[in-house]
């Protein structure tokens, strides 16, 4: 994996003091109003219509804290060492705001910095363990998977959808097939993925609606499914025959398949596949193969679900 540069990047640009204007990590103008005034100014006076007001402030919403997690979202796969205007780009954020944030993460230890570049520390991962370590999904899936995995000589996971991507949970590998190392927490975009499409297949018709308005679809290779209408008619075969198939949308001679796990108490809904290259196994092969001992596999792990919930 190789880091992020930016050309004609120089000292000055780059370099990054501690603080001394005394601002508060996070501060921002409220809307309609310049840094450092006390009052709204005349832009936003209503009328008697209450028209030109500006929209009500959610108090129950911390925009800070919502800037922070961005910051740190803005690292990831081929992210892993960013510069203070890679940061800000990637977030949004002015130079001045990233870098409040930057060196508030660092003094917490989230973040360290070599004066010039900002990488993720390991204590990031306190963020997550305390979701992961709440399942019970992927203790009860582990050995299923790894028979499974032991079975047919190919990778397997499990993932949960979260917002517009898949979150992989549980995982046993074999070998390494994809140029990004997937691990527990790897976040993948739901359409370009076998698990996706089982986990977009099991929403209700306005969610499915609503991920469809608002998800971003890139081409990630020549075969991905970007259009929308197009999706919409994969997601519905997905959801009639009960298994999900992607021939290196996500990744070229990447072929996977995948089908749904019902009744996991702490997570709803969640999917679990067989990655293979594509050199290797046909998709004839990942249907008629691959495809009936997943199912199994998947109908086994529900089965010890349901027992444990019943204790």
């Amino acid at each position: 994996m190789c880091a992020m540069r930016t050309s004609g990047r120089t000292a000055n640009d780059e370099a990054v003091p501690e603080p001394t204007d005394g601002t508060a990590p996070g501060a921002a103008a409220l809307p309609g109003q310049a840094a450092g005034q006390a009052g709204g100014g005349r832009d936003a006076v209503p009328d008697a219509t209450g028209a030109g007001r500006p929209p009500p402030r959610n108090s129950d919403f911390v925009q800070s804290l919502d800037r922070g997690l961005a910051v740190i979202r803005s690292f990831g796969p081929d992210r892993e060492r960013l510069s203070l205007s890679e940061v800000a780009r990637a977030t949004g954020l002015t130079r001045a705001a990233a870098r409040r944030f930057l060196l508030t993460l660092v003094k917490l230890g989230y973040v360290r910095s070599d004066g010039r570049e900002f990488s993720l520390r390991p204590r990031v991962l306190e963020l997550g363990y305390a979701y992961l370590s709440g399942l019970a999904l992927p203790d009860v899936a582990a050995p299923h998977l790894e028979e499974l995995v032991a079975r047919l000589h190919e990778s397997s996971s499990i993932s949960v959808l979260d917002g517009h991507h898949v979150v992989y949970v549980a995982r046993v590998p074999t070998k390494r097939i994809m140029t990004v190392a997937i691990s527990v927490g790897t976040r993948f975009p739901a359409y370009a993925t076998s698990m996706g499409r089982v986990l977009l297949a099991a929403l209700s018709p306005d969610e499915f609606d609503r991920y469809l308005a608002e998800a971003t679809f890139e081409p990630l290779t020549a075969r991905t499914v970007t259009d929308p209408g197009r999706l919409r008619e994969v997601i519905g075969d997905v959801a009639r025959q009960g298994y999900a198939i992607v021939d290196q949308e996500l990744e070229e001679g990447l072929r996977a398949v995948a089908a749904p796990i019902r009744g996991a108490p702490d997570v709803g809904s969640a999917a679990i596949n067989v990655s293979a290259h594509a050199a290797r196994v046909s998709i004839a092969s990942l249907r008629g193969d691959i495809l009936p001992a997943l199912l199994d596999t998947a109908k086994a792990i529900e089965a010890d679900l349901q027992a444990q919930g019943g204790t």
